[in-house]
């Protein structure tokens, strides 16, 4: 198994409307990969087996790449997990299946780091999936995506495919989705504090404690790793993605706030969940095979803000994202 990705050759990206898909796809672009089929607009509907298996019967891709689904914020994933769990557990099975049946060479599932325990040993190693309970707040959107990990080994140790999947850090970027009930730390702590300073407030509030940390991975490091593990990983194993850092949300909201020029109080409420307490990926076997992220955090919020005005200028609805951090 394993090879890498040849640039004659097909790539589809399921989700490529996506925030991790449209940095996929601008990644394969930029390494001189034009053979790329679907694309926004051009895909079908994942919940929809008859439109998905006449999408791989007429594209015939040689490679896939699935970053599709669903994924919202934590209120969220309490008011809607059973829309989040069925919609994910649809939409891979889906896509895995038809890979398997049109004969794809290799395929990528992106997880995510809220499969991993509540109180994972630190930072979380791949073998730490299921070895204690979830953290509540995104349980079932977190056994939906753990299943698509184990489909792609059960149809690995079944049909000996080349399917693979990673799991990425909290990723954000240009095209994230700043909508207040869907959107990630990051994002909301930019639109957050974006409208404090257009509004002249005092203070901007924020969920939770501020002392839950994270790994949080800029979009465009994270497709560049994709790249980077299709054309050298093939284990059945999952592969974290990460940063390599972890850091408290308070830290990451003061970053945002002096970005954004937000010069109130930050007030953070206690009585509103924190989620996982820490979050931090142990990326050594990815870093030791060469890989590294390229982005500092204070340049890769900078850029995401600098979208976020330009949307707003153009009008543009903010809710671009809708699968995998």
């Amino acid at each position: 198994m394993g090879g890498r990705l040849e640039r004659e050759e097909r790539i589809y990206i399921a989700g490529s409307g996506t925030l991790i898909g449209k940095a996929i796809w601008r990644g394969l672009e930029n390494r001189g990969y034009t053979n790329l089929v679907g694309g926004p607009g051009k895909e079908p509907d994942l919940n929809d087996p008859s439109q998905v298996n006449r999408f791989f019967a007429r594209s015939k891709p040689d490679y896939v790449v699935f970053a599709a689904g669903r994924s919202r914020g934590i209120r969220a994933n309490q008011l809607y997990p059973a829309d989040l769990m069925r919609e994910n557990l649809l939409v891979q099975s889906h896509v895995i299946d038809c890979a398997y049946r049109n004969g794809v060479k290799k395929l990528l599932y992106l997880a995510s780091s809220c499969c991993y325990p509540r109180h994972c040993p630190q930072p979380m190693k791949e073998e730490s999936l299921l070895s204690a309970p979830l953290e509540p707040t995104n349980e079932a959107y977190a056994l939906a995506k753990i299943a698509g990990i184990k489909l792609c080994q059960a149809y690995r140790q079944q049909y000996g495919v080349d399917f693979i999947s990673a799991i990425p850090g909290d990723v954000f970027g240009p095209g994230d989705d700043f909508s207040l009930e869907d959107s990630h730390v990051v994002p909301a702590l930019i639109r957050k504090m974006h409208e404090g300073k257009e509004m002249g407030t005092d203070t901007v509030e924020i969920w939770g404690s501020g002392n839950p940390r994270r790994d949080v991975v800029f979009v465009d490091d994270l497709a560049d790793a994709c790249i980077f593990v299709m054309c050298q990983y093939a284990e059945a194993q999952p592969i974290n993605i990460g940063s390599g850092a972890d850091l408290t949300i308070r830290e990451i909201a003061m970053v945002i706030k002096s970005v954004v020029g937000y010069r109130g109080e930050l007030r953070f409420d206690t009585s509103r969940p924190d989620g996982m307490p820490k979050k931090l990926l142990d990326s050594s076997r990815l870093l030791a095979m060469g890989w590294q992220p390229k982005t500092s955090l204070i340049s890769a919020v900078k850029v995401t803000y600098q979208w976020f005005l330009q949307s707003l200028s153009r009008q543009v609805p903010l809710t671009e994202r809708s699968a995998n951090s």
